[in-house]
């Protein structure tokens, strides 16, 4: 398109120039060439009074010498002879053109102008007081007829060689603005094509392509969060069909001994490999997390108070005290229900897969100016090592376990601009601290006092 741009605006100011630069060359040419004779008239005029009132040779010779062409000897008279010698008498002043067109001008009575050697003559006929006709000869030199002319024809040159290559360097610049956005969309496409989601195109140049760009970012910003959205309920899902499982098999381990039993026990193992199978899948395909828009969110006391109906009426089946605090009131915070649903699942799954039947745990909810704490603790044997267990929660690679349920968590909280850590909880087990912030970012001095206050409100409702 760039060079088709420059061709065409190549071909145009050509034909211009040509058009234009061509007549005007050659008026100029014209008009040097009436100047020469017109001043060459004037100089044939000037002699015409002395020629009038006399024919004195000595006279004429002194006429001619005055004038410019005459000094210059480019001047001569031709006047006939008398009646009595005929002919025609010798020319005054240096001749040079052919006697024939001499002959032919005095008589025809018209001025004339015939090629000589050296330029033009310019025959002027005049009349004499005896009545008879003579000829003014003034001799024009080819450099006097072409004088200026080499000089305009290469200013004309300069000119049109200057609009061309003007034009094309703005039909340069313009292919330029106009193909460098197209490339880029171009190359944005492509670059989506090979699975580089993140290609983006600046949105400039010409409104077509503009909004073009406009358009493709917006196609490219869907296809990133419905490949988002894909991988995410993938994983979410998948690792929600872990609650059931841990369900089946508690269920399964209280079956006893014999072959039905052993059967259910091993479904149950494979079906539990399959599913980790499928959320590690998920887990490589490192999910992008859509930040929450203005408006979103969830009451988190009653997500709490939800899903604690499902694990309460498990956890009775085993023998565990559940402690539920902090959720009798309405606490908003930026994270979509499902995303929070699935968080408390991964962790209250991980106390009855990783904690004897019979240990207590408990959830608790606390609200400050600028973060929320979600606490879930356990009396359990604990974490020997935080950091490590934070570690595979990234990594997932350890038995029995995909780490996508820390994981889970850490992407809820981080969303909202908090953490999660994990230590030693006051029922002597593991306490698992998830900061949701309420302003976009949770600050360290506001998640340690609210640290410090949950821990305290904690302890008094174990004194009570």
């Amino acid at each position: 398109m760039r060079w088709a741009l420059v061709k065409v605006s190549l071909a145009v100011t050509a034909m211009v120039v040509i058009a234009f630069a061509i007549p005007l060359g050659l008026v100029i040419q014209e008009m040097a060439r009436d100047r020469a004779f017109s001043n060459a008239e004037r100089q044939a005029a000037a002699i015409g009074p002395t020629l009038s009132i006399t024919t004195d040779r000595d006279q004429l010779e002194r006429a001619v010498a005055s004038t410019q062409a005459g000094a210059a000897g480019r001047m001569a008279l031709h006047i006939p002879a008398s009646d009595e010698t005929g002919g025609q008498e010798p020319a005054i002043g240096t001749r040079r053109a052919a006697v024939r067109d001499i002959a032919t001008t005095e008589q025809m009575g018209r001025a004339s102008i015939t090629e000589v050697t050296g330029g033009s003559a310019l025959l002027q006929p005049t009349a004499l007081s005896s009545g008879k006709i003579a000829v003014v000869e003034v001799f024009v030199p080819e450099d006097e007829v072409s004088n200026g002319v080499t000089t305009a024809w290469l200013v004309l040159g300069v000119v049109g060689v200057a609009l061309i290559v003007g034009s094309v360097a703005v039909a340069d610049r313009l292919g330029v603005r106009m193909v460098q956005p197209a490339q880029r969309l171009a190359g944005a496409a492509h670059d989506l094509g090979e699975g580089r989601l993140g290609a983006r195109v600046p949105e400039e140049g010409p409104t077509e392509l503009r909004s073009a760009a406009v358009a493709f970012n917006a196609m490219a910003d869907q296809v990133v969060q419905l490949l988002a959205n894909e991988r995410e309920l993938a994983a979410d899902l998948s690792h929600r069909l872990r609650t059931p499982l841990t369900v089946l098999r508690l269920n399964a381990a209280s079956l006893g001994t014999g072959p039905a039993a052993d059967q259910t026990r091993a479904a149950v193992e494979q079906l539990e490999r399959e599913v980790d199978t499928i959320i590690r899948t998920a887990r490589e395909a490192k999910p992008q997390t859509q930040a929450t828009g203005p408006g979103a969110g969830c009451d988190v006391s009653e997500v709490v108070r939800e899903r604690m109906v499902f694990w309460s009426a498990l956890a009775e089946d085993e023998g565990r005290k559940v402690r539920l605090a902090g959720v009798d009131r309405t606490v908003r915070i930026p994270v979509a229900r499902p995303e929070l649903a699935a968080a408390l699942d991964a962790l209250l799954g991980n106390v009855f897969r990783h904690t004897p039947e019979g240990t207590a745990f408990s959830v608790d909810v606390h609200n400050g100016d600028d973060a929320v704490i979600v606490l879930v603790s356990d009396a359990g044997p604990g974490i020997a090592d935080p950091e490590a267990a934070l570690v595979r929660g990234n990594s997932g690679h350890r038995d029995g376990s995909t780490g996508l349920g820390l994981d889970i968590v850490r992407r809820v909280a981080e969303s909202t601009g908090g953490d999660v850590r994990i230590g030693h909880s006051v029922l002597g087990g593991t306490e698992v601290r998830i900061w949701i912030g309420l302003g976009g970012a949770a600050h360290g001095p506001v998640q340690r006092r609210l640290g410090s206050r949950a821990g305290r409100r904690r302890r008094r409702g174990l004194n009570h």
